[in-house]
């Protein structure tokens, strides 16, 4: 599959999980669950299908060190840093525009740096299917992760038609995109059992992107002409980037396209949005503690404990609190107020973000 090109989107906040995470370390720069970083299992699964040479890694100034720090083995030219955040379509068209240089008939995918996915063998099963898909017909492709529960967090897929697909993987017409619905809305859409929630992994092939950003997104077309043909890459992306309009590609592309494909996924995912999620991974004694450390406690249950420096926690008569622990600062919050930590970040001191 050497026509095969994937970006891997490696930019993003570093605040769902502080303390260990700051703003120059995302979760995708954190090694959460082994030794490696989630940016690093995220180029691993594609081993043996994608090429080092044909992924690019699209990063921010600010996170550009820490990228390149933790991918040393990498082709220092296939890393790049946004000059600016503009969103997702504009730097989905810097990287459909490095491809065009490469391969106009290329077919591309693209892929969050900070999903948890262990199962290589059934998500490369998946992947081709979407390529093949992509490569054969003139739609674009998504990957749907079937629900679990009613999440109003994640924007939603429904789907039509059934298609005949290769390798047993269920392949259908997409509806309609819809975004992220109250907890009720949610449950209609289970109910259906004709819904997946959008991972944000899609694929095309060039001239059926280049063809759909022409009609809908002239300047993001204009700006991936102008990168196939230039003769300084990364000058070019310096100097119009910026200009550029700040869209996702959900509402770029995606709900405007005349046809798009929905592959369901056949692969455990887990886009680990806050401590609790990371917490299901850690050990847990029985009193339902999480830790990744060595602990004592004494009537205290639910607790999640995570340290990043070798320490013995001890744990009194407490529970369901969250505590992080790293060299400069600790987190100590309820188990419920997971997803307001977001909120506290924005408050401290610049040098602790």
């Amino acid at each position: 599959m050497s026509n095969i090109y994937a970006l891997i989107l490696a930019g993003g906040s570093g605040q769902r999980f502080w303390p260990v995470s700051r703003d120059r370390m995302p979760k995708q720069l954190l090694a959460l669950f082994d030794e490696k970083t989630m940016l690093e299992h995220t180029i691993e699964r594609l081993e043996g299908m994608v090429p080092k040479s044909n992924i690019l890694v699209l990063t921010n100034h600010q996170q550009l060190d820490g990228v390149r720090a933790v991918l040393k083995d990498f082709p220092h030219e296939n890393i790049l840093a946004e000059p600016e955040k503009r969103d997702t379509a504009p730097a989905i068209a810097l990287a459909v525009g490095w491809v065009a240089a490469r391969d106009p008939e290329a077919v591309m995918m693209v892929l969050p740096s900070d999903h948890l996915i262990q199962d290589r063998a059934q998500f490369q099963r998946a992947l081709r299917v979407a390529c093949d898909a992509a490569g054969k017909t003139d739609a674009l492709v998504t990957i749907g992760i079937k629900p679990t529960w009613a999440c109003p967090g994640y924007g939603y897929i429904e789907r039509g038609a059934r298609l005949e697909s290769e390798m047993d993987v269920p392949v259908y017409e997409v509806v309609r995109f819809r975004e992220k619905p109250a907890v009720s809305l949610a449950e209609q859409y289970l109910a259906t059992g004709n819904y997946t929630w959008n991972a944000g992994m899609f694929f095309w092939s060039l001239k059926t992107v280049r063809e759909s950003l022409t009609k809908h997104c002239p300047e993001l077309s204009a700006f991936v002409d102008e990168l196939q043909t230039c003769t300084d890459f990364e000058d070019t992306v310096k100097t119009k980037f910026g200009t550029l309009p700040k869209i996702s590609i959900d509402f770029a592309l995606m709900e405007n396209a005349p046809r798009v494909l929905n592959v369901e996924s056949c692969f455990d995912w887990d886009d680990v949005g806050k401590w609790t999620s990371v917490a299901a991974y850690l050990p847990k004694d029985e009193q339902g503690n999480q830790h990744n450390c060595a602990l004592s406690q004494i009537d205290a249950k639910g607790n999640i404990i995570f340290t990043k420096t070798p320490q013995h926690v001890a744990l009194l008569g407490v529970e369901d609190l969250i505590v992080i622990s790293t060299p400069d600062a600790i987190l100590i919050a309820h188990v419920s107020q997971a997803e307001k930590i977001k909120k506290l970040v924005d408050g401290l001191p610049a040098e602790l973000r």
